[in-house]
């Protein structure tokens, strides 16, 4: 069963992701270190205790349709209604809301613990805080008086909709409609796809926020806008009314995530015997919807990177139980009679280690993300700012990307170690993998990440920010040097290494996209991607042993980050190869493909 791993937590949010000095500096106002140990102790209370011993009922049953309904697996409704009760839907959202304005990391450490529980349930409050912060940031005063309170606190959940049957990367290509009425609003016509948590039985009132083209519209991605429709037109007291133009068709049989509905919605064809056309109110201004939409999008490609921690996390756990329970043969060196746990064996050992290593590293860039985009709004110097920014818009796909990767590959490795139980429903290992490989895709596919990486972040301040940030790498790799901890072994050279392969790719990168070459560029992103997001483990691991001398921890770290520095980062030699020296084999190749 899982243990929320409260400590590991809340040790990386303070002294490796940066809360920590933010408390001290007192940027992040009147937060002090207590508030933030009760906060994350609770949730993790929350997540042991009730959301965990659901997910297998969830995995189970899955969200089905009764009579034209969408029901939630048994026991989910009551498990939501005392999550919004504890105020969990408003950790970040504002005050006048009835939010509770906390730093981001609070909410995203917050966020591990709800989807290492069951990731299929966190999806549902993963959208509607999305949906807080892009009606917070552009919706009207209307707008925010009538939904957010509701939001905030949960009596009522969002949705986003964007994908259509031939619009799915391509937003270009979506077709549902939007048209003027009379009374200043708009009626939405369309089918969206794929649409988390489009409809449930656990809050009285679901917000979609919809992406549709109104006619004089231009074309492509300059002609979108955005849309308020809510499933329940509120009435005059602000309670849900009159059932709005739209309805859940169907739902999708999927790989994982089962308990999560993912709903195909039609709006607008007059099911329920009203005008046909659901009612919706524009968000920000016409024709700029996607501006409106990536306010939610950005901050969830960084929701997904921690449903990526989050795997990572909980099949780490259950590998690690079962190791240490499952006997098989002898392990070497053993004076016991009888079998060995298989966790003594040297090549369990090693495949668990790197299951730690790659997650601990994903929750440091996580975390260091979420850090970011705090600091960006905590500070009002303009050029501080403008950093921060910077930092956050570097980190948010390498969050994304390396995280549900190393999700994916957790997972696979938990059950590699389960051996033939792992491949048996039974154990629940395998649960694990199949919800893990949602998250590589959604949000932007990882390749996609992969590309807004190279053509759009590293060339921030024309190439300065990320620069600067590998200085600030090589900072660390020297302080490891200057140690001298026996226990580190050769970590500063892998340390060193690694960032020479992460800067030499780099400066690579920068030079072909000044000289005009897209495709060797894009040749190289993915394998960059994954080469950063190693040397981002690498460090921050040091950085976290450095700053574990005194914690009682400090060995346990150490031995950890050595581990990762001696047997994950020598891959980041070929990575670097693959980006500077791949693109003429892959052009060649394409022959074979036809």
């Amino acid at each position: 069963m899982y243990t929320a791993p409260v400590d590991d937590i809340a040790f990386t949010l303070k002294h490796v992701a940066g809360l920590g000095d933010a408390l001290q500096s007192g940027a992040l106002g009147d937060l002090d270190e207590d508030l933030v140990d009760a906060i994350l102790h609770e949730a993790g209370r929350f997540a042991t205790e009730e959301v965990a011993p659901l997910a297998e009922i969830g995995d189970r049953q899955g969200s089905r349709m009764v009579d034209g309904e969408v029901r939630t697996p048994d026991g989910w409704a009551g498990l939501y209604h005392r999550w919004a009760e504890g105020g969990w839907n408003g950790l970040t959202a504002p005050e006048e809301f009835g939010g509770q304005g906390l730093p981001h990391m609070l909410n995203v450490a917050a966020l591990e613990m709800w989807n290492s529980g069951s990731m299929a349930f966190a999806l549902c409050p993963t959208l509607t805080m999305g949906a807080i912060e892009a009606i917070t940031a552009h919706g009207s005063d209307a707008l925010k008086a009538v939904y957010l309170e509701n939001l905030v606190s949960g009596k009522w959940t969002g949705t986003m909709n964007l994908t259509e049957p031939q619009a799915g990367s391509d937003l270009a290509a979506l077709k549902t409609r939007a048209e003027r009425a009379d009374d200043g609003t708009y009626r939405i016509f369309g089918q969206k796809i794929y649409i988390t948590w489009g409809e449930h039985d656990a809050a009285e009132n679901i917000i979609h926020l919809v992406l549709a083209r109104l006619p004089d519209a231009p074309a492509g991605t300059r002609g979108i806008s955005l849309f308020l429709v809510p499933k329940f037109m509120p009435d005059a007291a602000g309670n849900p009314g009159e059932r709005n133009d739209l309805f859940c068709h169907a739902l999708e049989h999927k790989l994982g995530i089962h308990g999560s509905p993912t709903c195909t919605m039609i709006f607008g064809d007059g099911r329920y015997g009203q005008e046909k056309g659901a009612i919706g109110w524009l968000v920000g201004e016409e024709n700029k919807g996607l501006a409106c939409m990536f306010t939610m999008m950005n901050n969830a490609r960084l929701a997904v990177g921690m449903q990526g921690v989050a795997i990572c996390e909980a099949a780490t756990q259950k590998a690690i139980q079962y190791a240490k329970e499952r006997t098989q043969g002898k392990a070497p060196g053993t004076t016991a009679t009888g079998m060995s746990p298989i966790i003594e064996h040297p090549d369990i050992a090693r495949t668990l280690l790197t299951m730690k290593a790659l997650t601990q590293g994903s929750r440091a860039i996580s975390f260091a993300c979420a850090h970011a985009i705090d600091m960006s709004h905590a500070e009002s110097d303009a050029g501080t700012q403008k950093f921060w920014q910077e930092r956050a818009a570097l980190l948010t796909p390498i969050a994304k990307s390396f995280s549900t990767d190393a999700g994916v590959d957790v997972a696979s490795l938990g059950i590699q170690v389960h051996g033939g139980m792992g491949f048996i429903e039974e154990t629940g290992a395998a649960r694990y993998l199949r919800d893990a490989r949602i998250a590589p895709i959604y949000e932007g596919t990882n390749g996609i990440q992969a590309i807004d990486l190279v053509m759009r972040k590293l060339p921030l301040s024309e190439g300065h920010h990320v620069r600067g940030f590998i200085e600030e790498l090589k900072a660390i790799a020297e302080d490891v040097r200057a140690s001298n901890k026996p226990e580190l072994g050769e970590t500063a050279r892998y340390l060193d290494q690694s960032i020479a392969d992460l800067e030499a790719a780099t400066d690579w990168l920068l030079d072909a996209q000044a000289k005009g070459e897209a495709a060797a560029v894009l040749a190289g992103a993915t394998p960059y991607q994954r080469l950063f997001g190693l040397a981002l483990t690498g460090v921050y691991l040091a950085k976290g042993a450095l700053a574990a001398v005194e914690d009682g921890q400090g060995t346990k770290r150490a031995s950890l980050c050595r581990f990762a520095a001696e047997n994950l980062l020598a891959e980041t030699a070929a990575l670097k190869d693959r980006v500077v020296s791949g693109a003429a084999s892959l052009e060649a190749a394409r022959v074979v493909l036809g």
